[in-house]
């Protein structure tokens, strides 16, 4: 292997190049090696390819130049995964030995569209792959002006701070909008994310065209025993630090304005074993996020503050129906629906869709996801 390569295999540090190498086709390192010597890419748009009946899933990678003599094709397969990311290791030595036997032996777990990706199946081998991916029980993910495959945190399958099912919320959302992941029909792509708590582990409040975040609105629950056993230092970092201002820590005593409180869970995450969010409990709906546009990087406008989650989630689906056929009337080729919102007004938007007004619904200081940083 070249001395660039080998350079790069060394150090202490887990080596890509290593995988690379343990694949045993010598087309994908002298591919990688010409791409960092010329200091370009060389794989270009591969055009429609696909499996028969789907228009999505497929993602076509074709070299261009002479680039194409050392591996002229690269195509991948979105694969749809379980909710949660949970799979039994005996389907993911199938899903191993599926790729072993149609492409290039290299799977990504998991990329930022919650995809496992397949690499470097051939063309002449993409129905064929794909209908014996179908026997062990998976499907092809979204890919291009469609819904994306939706995105969730594990939840209550192993977190303590799950306000919804996230699990439920995405496996009920991925059998309905099915039709609308395999084939293309928006301005652009829609993506859906799912975060059992404020933490949003699954950043959809800045990578979401639609996030539903679990919350709770009724006070924030104290165990005045367990809150003694913190030091005093820690309960007023605590409260200096409530980006809401809504603690206070005087002579000993702690305190939360619940009418103030919006529901960070900043204190909660370092109080934990004194502090638990609420009984009345629900989800936080935000619409718009995207990480980079023609208007820039958007973090999230709040949609619906409030509204109660259970199977099987007619409210959440009647929304999304409203939203999508709304920026399918109204949206530009490639222009996400936080970017038409913005281009037309959140006002029109809202009384399109037959929503009121909320406070909660403000944009401003926080409208860009980089705000931390300034």
């Amino acid at each position: 292997m070249a001395e660039i390569l080998e350079e790069l295999k060394r150090g202490k540090w887990p080596s890509f190049v290593k995988e690379l190498e343990k694949t045993g086709d010598e087309r994908i390192w002298k591919y990688y090696e010409k791409c960092l010597v010329d200091k370009k890419p060389y794989f270009g748009h591969g055009g429609i390819v696909g499996v028969t009946g789907y228009e999505a899933g497929v993602i076509g990678r074709v070299a261009i130049e002479d680039a194409a003599k050392i591996l002229p094709e690269f195509h991948l397969f979105r694969i749809l995964p379980p909710a949660g990311l949970f799979y039994k290791t005996d389907v993911i030595r199938k899903i191993c030995d599926w790729i072993d036997k149609w492409g290039c032996k290299l799977l990504q777990f998991h990329g930022a569209t919650y995809d496992m990706q397949a690499f470097g199946i051939p063309r002449e081998k993409l129905d064929k792959a794909f209908e014996e991916l179908a026997k062990i029980g998976f499907d092809l993910g979204g890919s291009g002006p469609d819904i994306r495959t939706a995105a969730c945190c594990v939840g209550p399958a192993l977190c303590e701070w799950a306000l919804i099912d996230t699990l439920d919320i995405y496996t009920t959302l991925m059998k309905e909008y099915i039709f609308d992941v395999h084939r293309p029909r928006f301005p652009y792509k829609f993506k859906i994310k799912i975060s059992g708590c404020p933490n949003d582990c699954v950043s959809a409040g800045t990578r979401s065209d639609f996030a539903i975040i679990g919350i709770w609105r009724d006070e924030i629950k104290i165990d005045e025993n367990a809150l003694k056993q913190y030091p005093s230092e820690t309960l007023e970092m605590v409260a200096k630090r409530c980006p809401a201002g809504a603690i206070t820590y005087k002579n000993g005593k702690f305190e939360i304005d619940n009418e103030q409180c919006t529901r960070c869970m900043y204190c909660i995450n370092v109080l934990n074993k004194a502090l638990r969010p609420g009984d009345d409990r629900g989800a936080t709906i935000l619409i718009g996020a995207r990480a980079r546009g023609r208007y820039g990087a958007f973090l999230a406008w709040v949609l619906v503050p409030f509204i109660k989650l259970k199977p099987p989630y007619k409210e959440i689906k009647e929304l999304i129906d409203k939203i999508l056929d709304w920026w399918d009337e109204h949206g530009n080729p490639k222009e996400r629906v936080g970017e038409t919102i913005y281009r037309l007004g959140f006002g029109k938007f809202l009384k399109d869709i037959g929503l009121e007004p909320k406070p909660q619904m403000v944009y401003r200081p926080r409208a860009n996801p980089f705000w931390k940083y300034f």
